[in-house]
């Protein structure tokens, strides 16, 4: 055998003796690992999580949770500052086993007293070895300014990240020469800053534990709203904290508002007032709703049928009808906006002008005749700004006082689909009901007005495109109509009536928009008359989601592959800072940068809060 042979096999079989003694280690490595996956380690939770900043006398709930441990109800041993934990809160725990593998210590409805900083410790011995856990509050006192807010309206673009706002100034308002002909009511305000959207358990928020950051100065989790998430399956029994409504209810007897666009039920205004772990419990949030502690005196939007049975057209399994509820409790109850316009009541009311989510502005009131292929028979919507007038003409005649939330939810809905038009016609009918509150607080100095979103989304606004030399051309040929620099020509918008709507949503030169985060889809730029989704399911794939392009929209468009998993069947949020403008006594908190839970601490500040008061 010639010698570059011999070499050659020995080689070889020292080769292949490394990667089978490699395998051999690897696959024991990997059952450690899989072993030590199966048998988790002890571990204990506190809730509020560390770090919290909480309002002295907040109600609350305090819970200790001591998971992966076979133990009896009694093994934790909970302290704060110190001293034990029933005797500081002064009231007897409840201890649980929720499982097999775990124990609960829970006293609920408890508050802190007083501003300082707190320690709590939570101990437990398993296996014969002690574990431990602590973490630190801060519990604050508001300080009462020289001008107190009577008043507080929260506006909540949902979604609505910076370049949303820029597009609808460019799109309501023009430019030329570089200089905008006008800014949006939202960005003529006093002090304006920048806001964290992350939730505890993950960088990228949902609105329900973003909104419930707002409502309650606590983070949570995504799907999750007024509450800590605990170690239980049931939704409805978390560790909660108390919001604004039930917190300006039971300290200054305020009068409550909100008012969305959105099923009344949805995250962010059942955020306001509600407690659950799955924001999707909408039989349960009516009900809450209804509870005499966070009942608002004015809930306008959609989402009729959690109010209805489904033997009425509903979708209640308990059979009531919550409506009559409703008007039982002294509500007046409205349905369109001609009944709206004509309501009286000063004191309570119910509007539900749609089942599931109103219609976007788009479709409702700028095309005209309204397509009821797209709005349905429900063709007398009010608009965003009819419902915001007329809930604080009933709220305004509390004497101590009154807490709104506004939201344009379809801001948020229609960028998943990634339909410019509709968002950003969404945006400026939120804008212009910002100027009607601006007005009010005009007469009435005493209003806190905030103006924010709950989290962001990616379009980008990449430069203008020519749509007047779109016709005929291919994918090809239309990106390059997308004008770039020296070539993005400053779009053509023209708005002859002046209502801060353009005349023609696809003047010849408009935005060019693109999106960070998106599914395959088919894009020309130009309006869809009716809303289109941009995906569909894969016909040739079975037993999974996964999403391709919707081949009747933008057939002709440029086909753009997705760069977010095919699971994921529309554009997504993003965890980048979000815009807040205020104005009114107590704005100027809302300067600088912040974290969302920052929002709580400065409406409760500028209010004059002290929670204490029974």
């Amino acid at each position: 055998m010639r010698r570059e042979s011999l070499v050659f096999m020995l080689k070889n079989k020292l080769v292949a003796l490394f990667v089978s003694s490699a395998l051999v280690v690897t696959s024991a490595v990997s059952g450690i690992a899989s072993a030590a996956a199966a048998e988790a380690k002890p571990s204990i939770t506190i809730l509020p999580i560390d770090r919290a900043i909480v309002l002295a006398g907040q109600k609350l709930d305090f819970r200790v949770e001591l998971n992966d441990a076979v133990v009896s109800k009694d093994a934790l041993s909970v302290t704060v500052n110190g001293k034990d934990a029933e005797t500081y809160f002064g009231k007897k725990a409840v201890r649980t086993n929720a499982n097999e593998k775990s124990a609960e210590f829970t006293i609920k409805n408890v508050s802190f007293p007083k501003a300082e900083k707190i320690t709590i410790r939570a101990t437990a011995k398993v296996d014969g070895k002690s574990i431990a856990k602590s973490v630190g509050y801060e519990v604050y006192q508001t300080v009462g300014n020289a001008k107190t807010a009577k008043n507080v309206v929260l506006f909540i673009g949902d979604g609505m990240s910076a370049n949303i706002r820029t597009a609808a100034r460019v799109v309501s308002k023009g430019i030329d020469e570089g200089k905008f002909k006008g800014w949006l009511e939202m960005e003529k305000m006093d002090y304006m800053g920048l806001i964290t959207t992350s939730g505890m358990d993950s960088i990228v928020t949902d609105s329900a534990n973003s909104a419930s950051a707002y409502a309650t100065g606590h983070k949570t989790a995504v799907n999750a709203e007024g509450v800590y998430p605990d170690n239980t399956s049931d939704p409805l029994d978390d560790p909660r904290v108390e919001n604004i409504v039930e917190l300006v209810k039971r300290t200054k007897k305020m009068a409550t508002g909100i008012v969305t666009t959105a099923d009344v039920t949805d995250a962010t205004p059942a955020a306001m007032a509600t407690h659950t772990r799955k924001r999707s419990t909408s039989e349960e949030i009516v009900n809450m709703f209804l509870e005499p502690g966070s009942r608002p005196d004015v809930l306008m939007g959609g989402g009729l049928e959690w109010f209805l049975p489904e033997n009425q057209g509903g979708k209640r399994k308990d059979g009531k009808n919550k409506i009559d509820a409703f008007k039982s409790s002294g509500y007046s109850y409205v349905t369109n906006a001609t009944e709206l316009n004509k309501v009286t009541n000063k004191n309570q009311l119910l509007g539900l002008f749609k089942k599931g989510n109103m219609n976007v502005y788009f479709d409702r009131e700028y095309t005209k005749p309204v397509n009821t292929a797209i709005v349905g028979q429900d063709t007398d919507q009010p608009t965003l700004m009819e419902m915001t007038t007329k809930a604080i003409d009933v709220l305004d005649n509390n004497k101590n006082g009154f807490f709104l939330m506004v939201e344009a939810a379809s801001i948020d809905k229609m960028a998943h689909p990634m339909d410019f038009e509709r968002l950003i016609w969404d945006t400026i009918e939120f804008d212009k009901t910002i100027g009607l509150v601006k007005q009010y607080a005009l007469k009435h100095p005493d209003t806190l007005i905030i103006v924010t979103s709950d989290h962001g989304h990616s379009m980008t606004l990449n430069g203008t495109y020519d749509t007047a030399a779109a016709a005929g051309k291919s994918a090809d040929e239309l990106r390059e109509l997308v004008g770039t620099y020296a070539d993005s020509k400053f779009p053509t918008y023209v708005d002859a009536n002046k209502d801060g709507f353009p005349d023609n949503p696809d003047s010849n030169w408009k935005i060019a928009v693109g999106w960070g985060n998106h599914p395959d889809y088919n894009e020309d730029y130009l309006t869809n008359p009716v809303p289109v989704n941009p995906t569909i399911q894969d016909p040739n794939v079975k037993d999974k989601a996964w999403f391709i392009a919707n081949p009747d929209k933008d057939p002709n468009g440029i086909h753009l592959p997705g760069n977010i998993p095919h699971d994921e069947s529309v554009e997504v949020h993003t965890f980048d800072d979000v815009p807040v403008n205020a104005s009114g006594p107590g704005a100027q908190a809302f300067a600088g940068y912040m974290d969302n839970t920052q929002v709580f601490r400065n409406m409760v500040t500028a209010l004059g809060i002290r929670a204490t008061s029974k």
